[in-house]
């Protein structure tokens, strides 16, 4: 159940250059071509990936690149169809599908192949855009994804290109950044196959774990948005449970007859690479397969020194890199995803689930249903150890006053709307006028208070955030263009929506002494605890304009976002701007003059 909150953000940016890491002999990133591919890579030698030039689970891929000279090409056309039959078995109000198909198509490469993607738009009425999230895009943030940021969305009838290298490896997806669209199925895993830091013998692919809706997210936004909305009375913003939870599009209809369990096929004695993906809207869960354990071996695209566990919590946009050893006796197993105590999902499927099955056993429903595992309260274990450390500064660290933003849901009773400003401002971003023509027209001076630009203009030092939470809910936070090193966070609350709580303020005193500067957990994607604090830093190395967000879609639609400008004076040298007119034009042609729905929401 979710109560209207408030949600406090303290922002602590350090960009002194004294405050930069001291640094070993001069490193540049360079690209290094890669000699005609060698066999290094096998079962029993994961950690390697090429021998001449050598690459492997210890190169840093930040600093490090091979280019293999090879391009994967797709296209991807976007369609919207009422009254679509999902993977369920039930009718969905309004799907917008990539190639037809929920999940869209799987984008795979190897490590330092280009991919390029033509995207054809062919909704009736949205515009869109593809982000490709988790994928640092160095030097390349014209190629995001994120409308209004850096670019135009595509507008109906048109179709636009994305091309990038893949820097990193790993398992990552990408998703329609355009006002919470991914949620009516714009969205599919992407694959870059590289190095591991433990050994497999077969690649699963990727599994995708999707909250689903019968209606349409449109129209279920709107409800959301609204402080009259039917859901729980009383409580402006709440969402609905999701309808089911999807296995790579799969699953019964819990409601009823129709659809069906996914099946993912085992190897006796095998062990087995699954890519796991949290691509939902509002749920995220706790995954246990009966009878088996999970060796992860990264997180998000950032590989760690292995750890085996019982029960693994994901939260939205995150991903796990895990091995399965199929060394039990030959039978079918349940895959079983629980939620969690407080505000983090719900859904009509009180639990759903998938099977696991060994190749040999029969055609048949696991019998053994497995046990419930502990609560993960909604939070991240970070505790994990990246091969390829980073150490941040973390005594230089200081909650400096003046550094505090402010966040809290604001009820406009005028127009029946739900917001969540920072600062008093929620981010409403300009799909006519993204941050980067700003910064190719000169003019970023004159970006509106509410696009939420914080400028970060030095390069190469160490920013850090000091972000507080005054709500129930714990919000998945998501960084474009870096990955984060979680340097703190609060504990969680055995109940998050207990009368009483209140914001447990960070104390530099007490909590300084206590934050992790030496080879911290990283990703891209963390969770920020209800009622709590959450200390994260990256570096400031990608020049680009770089949004920071909740990735719940109903509240990143209702303004809970800022965004970086980083390197401001470096973004123009490190890609072509001009890349931006043809799509510009094609938008402005279209919106808002030939646009029968006006933007009502943050864009984003």
């Amino acid at each position: 159940m979710f109560s209207s909150c408030i949600l406090l953000w303290g922002l602590l940016l350090s960009t002194a250059a004294a405050l930069a890491a001291p640094q070993s002999p001069s490193r540049h990133p360079r690209n290094l071509q890669l000699e005609r591919r060698q066999t290094c890579n096998t079962a029993t030698n994961r950690a390697c990936w090429t021998t001449s030039p050598a690459f492997n689970i210890n190169t840093d891929y930040e600093t490090n690149t091979p280019v293999t000279g090879v391009t994967q090409t797709y296209t991807f056309t976007l369609t919207e169809i009422n009254s679509w039959v999902g993977g369920d078995g039930r009718t969905k109000t309004k799907a917008m599908l990539v190639n037809g198909q929920f999940p869209g198509p799987t984008i795979n490469a190897n490590w330092g192949d280009r991919i390029t993607i033509n995207v054809i738009n062919n909704l009736q009425t949205n515009g869109t855009s593809i982000h490709y999230h988790g994928l640092r895009q160095l030097n390349s943030n014209i190629m995001d994804g994120a409308g209004g940021i850096t670019e135009c969305p595509i507008a109906p009838g048109k179709s636009k290109t994305y091309s990038f290298i893949a820097n990193q490896y790993g398992t990552a997806w990408y998703h329609s950044h355009f006002s919470g669209q991914y949620g009516n199925g714009v969205l599919g895993p992407i694959v870059i196959k590289g190095p591991a830091s433990a050994n497999y013998d077969i690649d699963l692919g990727p599994f995708a774990i999707s909250d689903w809706y019968l209606g349409s997210i449109n129209q279920i936004a709107a409800r959301v948005n609204s402080p009259l909305n039917p859901y729980i009375p009383g409580f402006p913003g709440s969402p609905p449970p999701s309808d089911n939870v999807l296995f790579n599009g799969k699953n019964i209809n819990p409601a009823g007859a129709g659809g069906s369990y996914q099946k993912i096929v085992l190897t006796p004695g095998q062990k087995h690479l699954l890519r796991i993906i949290n691509t939902s809207v509002q749920n995220s869960f706790t995954i246990t397969l009966v009878g088996h354990s999970f060796q992860i071996i990264a997180t998000d695209l950032v590989p760690i020194t292995p750890v085996t566990v019982t029960s693994l919590y994901v939260g939205i946009g995150q991903r796990y890199d895990v091995i399965i050893n199929a060394n039990q006796p030959v039978a079918n197993y349940w895959f079983n995803t629980t939620f969690s105590t407080g505000p983090c999902g719900l859904s009509n499927n009180p639990r759903p689930a998938a099977i696991f099955q060994y190749s040999g056993a029969p055609n048949a429903n696991p019998t053994a249903p497995g046990t419930a595992p502990p609560d993960s309260r909604c939070q991240d274990v970070t505790t994990y150890a990246p091969i390829v450390t980073r150490t941040a500064p973390v005594a230089s660290f200081t909650a400096a006053p003046g550094s505090t933003l402010n966040t809290n849901i604001l009820i406009d009773n005028s127009i029946a709307r739900v917001f969540w400003p920072v600062n008093n401002s929620p981010m409403k971003v300009n799909w006519n006028n993204p941050t980067l023509e700003y910064v190719k027209n000169g003019n970023v001076g004159t970006m509106p208070a509410n696009e939420n630009v914080i400028s970060v203009p030095t390069a190469n030092v160490w920013t850090f955030w000091l972000i507080q939470n005054n709500s129930s809910i714990p919000h998945p936070v998501h960084l474009h263009g870096h990955d984060v090193l979680i340097l703190g966070a609060s504990p969680a609350l055995a109940n998050p929506v207990a009368p009483g709580n209140t914001l447990r303020a960070w104390n530099q005193a007490v909590n300084g002494p206590q934050l992790k500067g030496n080879n911290p957990t990283r990703r891209d994607t963390t969770m920020l605890p209800a009622w709590g604090w959450l200390v994260l830093a990256f570096r400031t190395n990608n020049p680009g304009a770089w949004l920071f967000h909740c990735h719940i879609a109903w509240h990143v639609s209702q303004g809970l976002s800022v965004q970086f400008l980083e390197q401001l004076s470096a973004i123009p040298t490190a890609m072509d701007l001009n890349q931006l007119t043809a799509n510009c034009n094609n938008w402005d042609a279209y919106y808002p003059a030939n646009a029968p729905f006006p933007q009502d929401d943050s864009g984003i």
